[in-house]
């Protein structure tokens, strides 16, 4: 008898198989190819291959479809991973399984199910396994479930469109085993799939960073010696108090319009600590997605959330032994707080999906153009956060407040696009050097920059000449007073700014000002100033 003919028999009688030697050995032989096909199979053709063997089961054993499922890390759930049908029938999906609770219940408790007359062979309770196989039309079943090291892992499942006799036990047995060897392939595949996957994602990464740490080393060492070049005493007075910090290990709280500088100021503090030698870690806190911020900030684990294929480590375990920088740091989402905080305050922190606890000693440099104490106040920052964060604070004083600076910043601009351009700019018109000193600037040095890089774009010859229409935008903070006492008001909140909110002793805001703390104080309360969080001055 040859193997179609084999076939041909056991297509009305499954359990011929265990009742006949001749095909049994057919049986034997067929597992004994397509064990062989799969042993030299790479891990990204399995699935294709495995789905190409359940199709010759099907045909040899005389059903009508097949299916392997995994199960899910929960569980509870299985997911289809590959299916083979014929004559006509329909193939199941991969994804998720139906949700067919009896059915799957009973094989993730390990036990078989075996129906040969569906509905008749159902319980009561498997309503919707009932509605299941009357839409796909299947009368008979067998699923064994799959186990690795003696945990339930996955499922085998044959159905076909008419009732089948009941299936021997060593049927049963010998198809658990070829499902079984079939996981194995696919867990095998899987895990090849995901180290190749975090092999390419660590590479990537590596690479980028690298890319990314030699041009922003490149651009700052420009934007420094463009931004830092100042006539200004209220900027100098800034320099002076970098200088006094860089070489700690202090806390820092850059306040500032947007565009002032503040990174490139971090960049200046951080070359000037003992941390220059490592490159300085940035992060956008308004840039990245609530969801992914955690992983971004304090790593991963692999399986910590769906596409977490590999581990990864966090902003701030790179940056250990060296600087992080948190721009905008005020868009901190409020449940990742706590977890910053506990950073601040001894350098531990656990990776998303983890619970052992990382320690990295990290400097931490972080700026905003928020009004954190206005965000404490409504409850959108915490306030030991706040405290924690405002060791040092710095306030950037805007362009409209360094004027001055403008024709030597418009000058290296210039420079910057005579070089990347190639066009030979001699001066700028003196009507356009008188505009840029009087335009309100609300977008600062980078509105500066934009401006420039437009008037070079249009420039035609040696001359620049510069058009500015009215700013779209309104002017931000520190607008022209309406009152004198109002900008008393604002002078001395600026002052006590830099100052961190301190008026007695040296380098107090007395000092600054002129005049004893007791006056300062007085007229403090005249003018109703408070300190941020404090019920007085």
């Amino acid at each position: 008898m040859s193997t179609a003919d084999l076939g041909a028999a056991h297509v009305s009688a499954p359990d011929a198989i265990a009742d006949s030697l001749a095909e049994r050995l057919a049986f034997e032989r067929l597992l004994a190819d397509v064990f062989l096909e799969l042993g030299n199979v790479s891990a990204a053709s399995m699935l294709d291959e495995v789905e190409g063997a359940l199709e010759r089961l099907v045909a040899f054993l005389g059903f009508d479809r097949s299916t392997l499922a995994e199960l899910d890390a929960d569980g509870k759930h299985f997911t289809v991973i590959c299916s083979s049908a014929h004559g006509g029938f329909e193939r199941v999906q991969r994804g998720p399984a139906p949700h067919l609770p009896w059915y799957l219940g009973e094989l993730a408790a390990g036990r078989p199910v075996a129906m040969a007359s569906i509905p008749e062979d159902l319980p009561k309770e498997a309503v919707e396994e009932a509605e299941f196989c009357r839409r796909f039309q299947v009368r008979s079943n067998l699923s064994v479930p799959l186990r690795i090291a003696g945990q339930v892992v996955g499922i085998l499942t044959f159905a076909a469109a008419r009732p089948m006799r009941a299936w021997p036990a060593d049927v049963i047995a010998r198809l658990a085993l070829v499902g079984s060897v079939f996981a194995q392939w696919v867990v095998r595949s899987r895990r090849e799939m995901e180290l190749r996957a975090a092999h390419a994602e660590i590479t990537r990464l590596k690479e980028s960073l690298e890319t990314e740490n030699a041009y922003l080393q490149r651009v700052s060492r420009a934007s420094s010696r463009r931004v830092l070049a100042s006539h200004s005493p209220v900027f100098n007075a800034v320099l002076d108090e970098i200088a006094q910090v860089a070489p700690t290990n202090s806390t820092v709280l850059l306040f500032g319009e947007t565009g002032t500088g503040k990174e490139v100021l971090a960049e200046l503090i951080h070359d000037r600590s003992t941390r220059k030698h490592r490159p300085m870690v940035k992060v956008s806190c308004a840039a990245l997605p609530a969801s992914l911020i955690e992983a971004e900030l304090f790593g991963r684990e692999k399986g910590a959330y769906t596409g977490a294929l590999a581990r990864q480590s966090g902003r701030f375990e790179i940056a250990d032994g060296s600087t992080i920088f948190l721009d905008e740091v005020g868009e901190l989402p409020l449940e990742l707080q706590s977890k910053l905080l506990r950073v601040l305050q001894d350098g531990s922190f656990e990776r998303l999906g983890s619970g052992k606890t990382t320690k990295v000693d990290v400097r931490v440099i972080a700026a905003t153009n928020r009004d954190l104490a206005q965000a404490v106040g409504e409850k959108r920052f915490r306030e030991d956060l706040y405290y924690r964060l405002n060791v040092f604070p710095i306030v950037l004083p805007s362009l409209r407040e360094r004027r001055v600076d403008i024709p030597l910043l418009a000058w290296e601009f210039v420079k910057e696009f005579i070089e990347a351009m190639g066009k030979p700019i001699e001066r700028i018109a003196d009507d356009s050097m008188a505009a840029l000193q009087s335009h309100p600037w609300p977008g600062n040095i980078r509105e500066l920059r934009n401006v420039i890089e437009r008037a070079m774009i249009l420039t035609r010859d040696s001359t620049l000449h510069i058009a500015l229409g009215r700013s779209p935008l309104p002017t931000p903070a520190h607008a022209p007073a309406k009152t004198l006492e109002d900008a008393e008001r604002a002078h001395i909140v600026q002052t006590l700014e830099r100052a961190g909110w301190r008026v007695r002793g040296p380098g107090g805001a007395a000092e600054v000002l002129g005049m004893k703390p007791t006056t300062l104080e007085s007229r403090m309360k005249r003018l109703g100033v408070q300190r941020p969080g404090s019920g007085g001055p």
